[in-house]
């Protein structure tokens, strides 16, 4: 699997939410920052039903964990997460997200290691799309520059969609990979 590839398999799965998002304790975040922590930051689950393209048997997609947190002051979204699977195999990711005010737009970092291949890459610009979190790239495959997105749909306070799509002809965008991120549950003992 290339890097591009991996790269657009969980960019979407490493970005995960908490109810209560974590800021840094030196100072507030910028309202865009704020905002992107307020859906993502925290610890999550995730479970891949699409994969190259078609549903992933039940059971048999990468199945994971997902932290990520407000870092530097409130400047970046920092995710890492782990999952393996049937289908999809063993993936390893360590995303930044940050906010250009020059650009009007969010930048991705993005690293991911498998079994075969690693590697880091600067991949794309992202905004929001009223309550949707789109991120434009381009990636090579087969030797060609396609064009890709990651959306993140149906957001909630406990759950969202990550669809990465690709480019099949004529600005046809297909989905290629879906996970589910469902926030993992805070277990609170009680003295009785």
């Amino acid at each position: 699997m290339t890097n591009s590839l991996i790269c657009r398999l969980l960019c979407g799965v490493a970005f995960v939410s908490t109810a209560t998002p974590v800021h840094s304790t030196d100072s507030s975040p910028i309202p865009e920052m704020a905002r992107l922590a307020e859906v993502f930051a925290g610890d999550w689950n995730t479970v891949e039903i699409m994969q190259h393209g078609s549903p992933v048997p039940n059971g048999a997609g990468r199945r994971g964990i997902v932290h990520a947190t407000l870092t530097g002051g409130g400047t970046a979204l920092v995710s890492e997460g782990h999952s393996v699977g049937t289908v999809g195999g063993d993936l390893q990711w360590f995303i930044t997200v940050w906010w250009d005010p020059n650009a009007n737009c969010y930048r991705f970092l993005t690293c991911f290691r498998t079994p075969t291949d690693a590697g880091c890459e600067l991949r794309g610009t992202a905004h929001w799309n009223g309550d949707t979190f789109v991120n434009d790239y381009e990636e090579v495959i087969n030797g060609k520059r396609i064009k890709a997105q990651d959306v993140w749909t149906d957001i909630t306070a406990n759950s969202h969609t990550l669809t990465e799509s690709h480019d099949v002809g004529n600005g046809l965008l297909k989905p290629y990979v879906v996970s589910h991120n469902t926030r993992k549950s805070i277990l609170i003992a009680t003295a009785r």
